[in-house]
């Protein structure tokens, strides 16, 4: 029996615009658990812009992580929600950034119309540095991508991430089930931030989606396990 897996989360603290605290991220951890999730996996933003490198971030990541894993409820992995960016593809070390254990990286495109180059970003990642790129909330892009930029992102040989927001939204659940008929490569996940606004949300998928794309979900894990 698989682990129900979170595969998008912002529980460690002071890192990101996630849990700002300590208490605030335990509180995070135990309702997830308490809603059923057995594995976390930590991505806390990566934008390279901000960032001095990832050798910086990694460190910042394991000092903050260090802060909760001996007290945390549930298993956590570590990786990162990587903001897609012009040469994304070329920063030093953007492959240590892939989630903990597997050669799974998660990427973030722009809240904007697509162009070109974010396809060759993702492209350029997954060919360099063997990796299998996962797209976080593709469903939010509804509102910023074309018809014909949409099916563009689609065309693209990565996994699909879905926030469980989307199974409360009539749009993007259409837009989900059309994913899942199609049998694309989907993975869930809370995408929680705090305990107020953005707090875990495992409770939305009850009698949502069938339990064949749950179960679909937890396997791309160990699928892309090294």
């Amino acid at each position: 029996m698989q682990m129900l897996v979170d595969y998008h989360t912002h529980i460690l603290p002071e890192l990101d615009d996630g849990a700002k605290d300590f208490k605030i991220s335990l509180e995070m951890l135990e309702i997830l658990k308490n809603q059923g999730v057995e594995q976390v996996i930590a991505t806390p933003h990566f934008y390279a812009h901000r960032e001095k490198s990832v050798k910086h971030f990694l460190e910042k990541r394991q000092r903050t992580f260090e802060k909760i894993n001996s007290n945390s409820p549930l298993p956590i992995l570590l990786g990162a929600e990587i903001a897609i960016e012009h040469n994304i593809s070329e920063i030093k070390d953007i492959e240590k950034l892939a989630i903990q254990g597997t050669n799974l990286i998660l990427l973030e495109l722009p809240y904007r119309k697509h162009k070109d180059w974010m396809s060759e970003e993702i492209y350029n990642i997954s060919v360099e540095y063997d990796l299998k790129v996962i797209l976080a909330h593709i469903h939010r892009y509804l509102e910023y991508y074309s018809k014909e930029q949409i099916q563009q992102v689609l065309g693209t040989d990565a996994v699909f991430q879905i926030n469980n927001e989307a199974f409360a939204s009539f749009r993007e659940k259409r837009f989900v089930k059309a994913l899942i008929k199609q049998e694309r490569q989907l993975v869930l996940g809370s995408d929680c931030h705090n305990i107020l606004d953005r707090k875990p949300n495992w409770n939305l998928l009850k009698r949502r989606p069938k339990s064949s794309v749950i179960e679909l979900s937890n396997g791309v894990l160990d699928k892309y396990k090294l």
